[in-house]
């Protein structure tokens, strides 16, 4: 499970998040919404390392990692999927899934991992070979995924999965993570635009406005008319 509690982030003296609390269970998904520069990709900056809190506690499963570096935290079993995906074009597919091993606490192949990710995406399989940067949009984001589910994170942050991705490719990525929270044993924070895919696979939503949670709740609850000031359609 990811706490956050009255988290506060700052670029210099600007204050980019205020007092943020939020929670996402295990085996739960949560979908951060907002309009773009609200702060949602800071808060998943934040929960990995790359920006430091300055007020406030991140906690995972218990553990209170607000003050440990990237690397630490990565091992402790956070995992996260950046907006534009991140992987090394010039290496091929199955290359880039061992580079999901480097954030490991092993830092060695697990080839049974490796398979899981064959199966939850075929494609990657079929372009094993392939050199990364050759694949299409969709496919990158599917290797991106893979790539860190490959060491079974706790805690799976997703910054935008859809942006770019083709419309069959959405739904496959949609039935992976419907299946990943079936499983039960891992928490997912989702940062999503397409509104009907964030409400399909999400079991809560928390909706942020210039740095601040603002409204909150379980998605059967969610108004579309009454977050209309909030997000950008």
């Amino acid at each position: 499970m990811l706490q956050i509690e009255n988290l506060a982030v700052y670029y210099g003296e600007s204050r980019i998040l205020n007092s943020v609390s939020l929670e996402v269970p295990s085996g739960q998904v949560v979908c951060l919404m907002g309009r773009n520069g609200v702060g949602k990709t800071t808060l998943m900056k934040a929960i990995i390392g790359l920006l430091r809190a300055r007020v406030g506690t991140i906690r995972l499963d218990g553990k209170d990692i607000t003050q440990r570096p990237p690397h630490e935290r990565a091992r402790a079993g956070v995992g996260y999927v950046p907006q534009g995906r991140g992987i090394f074009p010039y290496l091929t597919v199955y290359e880039n899934l061992l580079m999901g091993f480097e954030a490991s606490s092993r830092r060695t192949a697990d080839l049974v991992a490796i398979e899981e990710m064959y199966a939850l995406f075929p494609v990657i399989k079929q372009m094993r070979g392939r050199v990364a940067g050759t694949l299409s949009g969709g496919q990158q984001q599917q290797l991106a995924i893979a790539r860190v589910l490959v060491r079974r994170p706790a805690l799976l942050l997703l910054d935008e999965p859809t942006e770019g991705v083709q419309p069959s490719i959405t739904l496959e990525i949609e039935d992976v993570i419907r299946a990943l929270r079936q499983r039960g044993d891992m928490a997912i924070l989702l940062v999503e635009q397409f509104l009907d895919f964030a409400l399909s696979v999400a079991d809560s939503y928390a909706m942020m406005e210039t740095g601040s949670i603002v409204a909150r709740g379980p998605v059967s609850s969610f108004d579309e008319q009454a977050a209309h000031e909030y997000l950008a359609f």
